[in-house]
């Protein structure tokens, strides 16, 4: 047995979103975990069944009445870690809702006491009917995760919400929820602004100075935030992962962009998440083509530079000059190195200090630590004087921990 292997369940349900259950089962086998497909009749019109025991390398079933004496509509669901349905269609999730057992999938289900996953695929129609709508309030309040589907292109020519998940997104929330990380409905209400991803200032049409951000983190908070409900806006610069879906975008290149959007989209915001790694210096002439090394003018050797200005502090002063909620809750993001001077967290004590923000998530970058990397750490500092571990964890889960402080905050439960 593979070492820290899962015990993954893969419902796969009758859509025509099935054939990309066929991808989640692979994502999980390579990452070593013991996969079982536990499709519906239905589903097999989709995608056949050997092709689900070809990926899964287990046998697949869709009755009770197989394997009687093994018990398998039980076993399945007692030893499993995790399941994941997807995509679950609205006829599925209304018998769930009703309790039913009807075949191995809803007995499973019935019967286990592991985090439970839904991934709903369907169209815009059947997704807001208030009867699927209060389908989805019964499973959520039984602790199954719903997860919120894409707004995209459906069967036909439909466009709207209703669309499953991208496969990997699906499995990443998964791990998220097999983490032990909530992704319920509690910002619902809530309007979110996160900055993510790095800024570039050119120097000329071919040149730029950037750092080496790969936004992850921020559109991670920025996903879990869609997860948990919330209105989202992403003021985005160069990223290299995925936007997430549900979340209104806004693409930038430069600081002095990214502070217009801010401040454009910032007014009506309860939760402020300054997450992009945004340039402090830009060059203070942009040159109109591009610059020759080695001519006698030689203008690459000296680039004179001029400060960008500061967003975080901008936005801050927005909140004191009472041009936006005074109750909005202002996160700022510091990536610090220690030195002879000082270590990270003094670094970082005084950052917070010197930007006024509620709270600031501290990221220790030295030896090429968290940039481009699948997981994250820090600490949060808070205003009171608080400092929050974050523990090591994907950038979905650090997001999710990032959020719950931040609710608590909101929530006035902010420990000392």
């Amino acid at each position: 047995m593979v070492e820290n292997q899962k015990k993954i369940v893969v419902g796969v349900t009758g859509g025509i979103a099935a054939y990309k259950a066929c991808h989640i089962v692979r994502a999980f086998k390579e990452a070593g975990d013991d996969v079982t497909v536990v499709p519906t009749e239905t589903a097999l019109r989709f995608v056949g069944k050997a092709t689900f025991e070809a990926l899964s390398g287990n046998p697949v079933s869709t009755t009770v009445f197989d394997a009687v004496d093994e018990v398998q509509h039980v076993a399945i669901g007692k030893q499993a870690d995790l399941i994941v349905v997807a995509p679950a269609t609205a006829d599925f999730m209304a018998r769930v809702a009703a309790g039913r057992a009807d075949d191995l999938l809803t007995a499973t289900i019935l019967v286990a006491t592991c985090p439970v996953v839904f991934a709903p695929a369907m169209h815009t129609e059947m997704w807001l009917n208030p009867a699927t709508q209060a389908n989805v309030h019964i499973l959520r309040s039984r602790n199954i995760v719903v997860l919120e589907p894409d707004h995209g292109r459906l069967t036909g020519a439909d466009i709207g919400p209703g669309r499953m998940l991208e496969p990997n997104h699906i499995v990443e929330l998964a791990r998220t929820v097999y983490d032990g990380e909530s992704l319920q409905p509690t910002l619902v209400g809530k309007t979110l602004l996160v900055t993510a991803g790095g800024t570039r200032e050119p120097i000329d049409p071919v040149r730029y100075i950037g750092n080496h951000s790969s936004g992850r983190q921020g559109l991670a908070i920025a996903d879990i935030a869609v997860q948990r409900g919330a209105t989202v806006f992403v003021v985005a610069g160069h990223t290299e992962s995925d936007i997430p879906s549900g979340a209104t975008v806004v693409r930038v290149e430069s600081a002095r962009e990214m502070r217009d959007e801010v401040e454009r989209l910032s007014g009506g915001a309860d939760i402020i998440v300054m997450a992009a790694a945004v340039a402090d210096f830009r060059p203070e002439y942009v040159a109109e083509s591009k610059l020759k090394k080695g001519t006698h003018t030689d203008a690459l050797s000296t680039i004179h530079l001029v400060e960008n200005p500061d967003i975080l502090r901008s936005v801050v002063d927005k909140r004191e000059l009472r041009e936006l909620s005074e109750h909005a809750i202002i996160v700022g993001f510091a990536a610090e190195t220690g030195d002879d001077v000082g270590t990270v967290l003094d670094y970082a004590r005084a950052k917070l200090a010197k930007k006024g923000c509620d709270l600031l998530m501290c990221n220790d970058v030295s030896g090429g630590k968290v940039f481009g990397q699948a997981n994250n750490r820090g600490f949060l500092l808070a205003r009171n004087g608080a400092i929050i571990n974050i523990a090591d964890g994907s950038k979905h889960v650090v997001a999710a921990q990032i959020l719950d402080v931040i609710e608590a905050l909101n929530q006035a439960d902010l420990p000392d």
